[in-house]
């Protein structure tokens, strides 16, 4: 069973996903308004 300090953060989530959906790192940054690397570093 998973333990609950595995789990990612729901910004972390937010973050893959926009990633995901845009296929860039920059594109996921504007959409959340963070920079990129913030983006980076949550992914």
């Amino acid at each position: 069973m998973l333990n609950k300090r595995h789990l990612p953060s729901i910004a972390a989530l937010q973050c893959f996903e926009a990633v995901t959906r845009h296929l860039s790192f920059t594109r996921a940054a504007e959409e959340l308004n963070l920079t990129q690397s913030a983006v980076s570093k949550q992914v």
